[in-house]
């Protein structure tokens, strides 16, 4: 791993990093994750750099098998090894290096100083223990909170999570809660340490449209109470719009597009991003409009056609694009985009 984060090389194939004049609270570079099938490698992560700043919302949006999840459970190394394995890269995190960490040290920093909610809470959540008992879990291992304090800390999270009636809820089971109700305690026990970043991992996939929208408000609101930054990860582009400051679009594990969500919603350079943005139900749209899907499948990240692999379902694409693999570089200032065409407005 390298020492410093300043003065590194940009990624191979030629992508750039999202760098922060002032040094964010996470920087990721290069970081490459695999799964290995015998002599099969599967490229999950191939190559990217980013970074969050302080007090920052980074929405990565991206079909499902992209490669977002598999960033979230690389920056903490939950990667199930084997058959998966961080190849290559580095995570700094308030400029310490976690993948040169020891697992004891790490430990320390999951759930405490990064917390994450994952994307089913009936699967995260233990079924045989109270919420109180689970809430209270990461207060007693990283913040040695004393016992008589613990409850009144229980409740004030309930509270903060909006969970009705937290005197009584304390001591129910994960299966007496509604779907909403279990991912605002996710989130309750994600906060209880104060994290300085939060994860989100899809929050809302199994939600009603209204109950979406209380747990991204809800997400808002905390991360802001609490002066966090958040990592939020979705597949649904039109979810991030109100809620994210930068976005990282990713297709086949590699970031393809990056921007402010102003340019990227107003001006998309990249023509998946452009492909997601249409596929989206607009309340502006005449009752005669259709939506325009992506063509295609998603490419088998074991077996990526040369050139850009977005290009089998590009409507742009040209030679070049079916030779070579565009770099990542800056299109607008801090806009970066990884595509040989120019996509028009």
């Amino acid at each position: 791993m390298k020492d410093a984060v300043a003065n590194q090389p940009a990624n191979t194939p030629g992508e750039t990093m999202q760098k922060d004049p002032v040094g964010g609270l996470l920087q990721v570079e290069h970081l490459r994750t695999v799964f290995r099938q015998g002599r099969r490698e599967v490229k999950a992560v191939d190559g990217i750099s980013f970074s969050v700043n302080p007090g920052e919302t980074l929405a990565i949006v991206g079909e499902s098998g992209s490669g977002k999840s598999m960033t979230a459970m690389s920056l903490l190394r939950l990667i199930p090894s084997p058959p998966g394995e961080i190849i290559d890269g580095d995570v700094f995190f308030g400029g310490r290096n976690l993948l040169d960490m020891s697992e004891d040290e790490l430990r320390d920093v999951r759930g405490n100083e990064i917390a994450m909610i994952f994307q089913e809470p009936m699967t995260s959540l233990n079924p045989v223990l109270t919420v109180r008992q689970q809430l209270a879990e990461p207060m007693r291992v990283h913040r040695k909170v004393k016992e008589e304090d613990i409850e009144a800390r229980c409740l004030d999270l309930l509270r903060q999570v909006r969970i009705p009636d937290p005197e009584t809820r304390l001591d129910a089971y994960p299966h007496q809660f509604s779907g909403g109700m279990r991912q605002r305690v996710m989130i309750a026990m994600a906060l209880a340490c104060e994290p300085r970043l939060l994860i989100a991992d899809e929050p809302t996939t199994a939600l009603d449209v209204t109950v979406q929208a209380q747990i991204l408000e809800l997400l808002k609101d905390l991360t802001r109470q609490h002066g966090s930054s958040m990592i939020l990860i979705t597949h649904d582009l039109g979810v991030v719009a109100r809620y994210a400051d930068r976005i990282n679009v990713m297709y086949a594990g590699r970031i393809v597009e990056s921007g402010t969500a102003r340019e990227i919603f107003e001006q998309p350079r990249h023509p998946y991003t452009l492909g997601l943005i249409n596929s989206m139900p607009r309340l502006d749209a005449s009752e005669k409009a259709r939506l325009l899907p992506i063509e295609g499948q998603p490419p088998d990240l074991g077996n990526l056609p040369t050139g850009c692999a977005f290009h089998p379902r590009c409507p742009f694409a040209v030679d070049q694009c079916r030779q070579q693999d565009p770099p990542l570089e800056p299109y607008q200032g801090h806009h970066l985009k990884a595509c040989w065409v120019n996509v028009d407005d």
